[in-house]
């Protein structure tokens, strides 16, 4: 005796996949997170790396950008997709961004920038992906295809009597 629904070969299962644009957003702002995370702790609480900080924060900034580009480069002939999935990272880091500022009093101040005005760069600078993207996708279809559409071929002189 079985345990569960009988489902037919074939036929879709009743789990759902997961949507692509909500797990990209989230591995990429916990990755972000991560790099701001890793990087905060190396320059306040590893003083060993103090001789080292122009290669420190060269490498965090390195992976930071390597990792923001995850949505840009999954998504990019969806530029709806892309900017979503962006976002929703986005928002992530953010978020961890306000909370790391409480952790680290001077966080904001020291690299100037509120977690809202690093929310709206975050926007520009995906946004900004997302157009070139779209336009990028626009002019490639231009350029495959003609761009006026095809004339109907003229009707017979015949019927009108000329």
């Amino acid at each position: 005796m079985m345990d569960g629904p009988l489902i037919a070969p074939g036929a879709p299962t009743p789990l759902r996949t997961p949507h692509p644009v909500l797990w990209t957003g989230i591995y990429t702002g916990a990755l972000l997170i991560i790099v701001m995370l890793g990087a905060l702790v190396a320059a306040n609480r590893v003083p060993t790396l103090e001789p080292h900080a122009l290669e420190r924060n060269a490498a965090s900034y390195c992976l930071f950008v390597l990792f923001m580009m995850i949505p840009i480069a999954r998504f990019w002939n969806q530029p709806l997709r892309m900017f979503g999935s962006a976002m929703i990272g986005w928002v992530l880091f953010v978020g961890a961004y306000d909370v790391a500022g409480m952790v680290f009093r001077n966080l904001a101040e020291s690299v100037r920038h509120d977690p809202f005005l690093a929310l709206i760069e975050g926007a520009v600078v995906y946004g900004l992906g997302a157009v070139v993207s779209w336009v990028g996708e626009m002019i490639l279809h231009a350029r495959r295809h003609p761009i006026a559409p095809g004339r109907k071929p003229a009707r017979e002189t015949a019927r009108y009597g000329r």
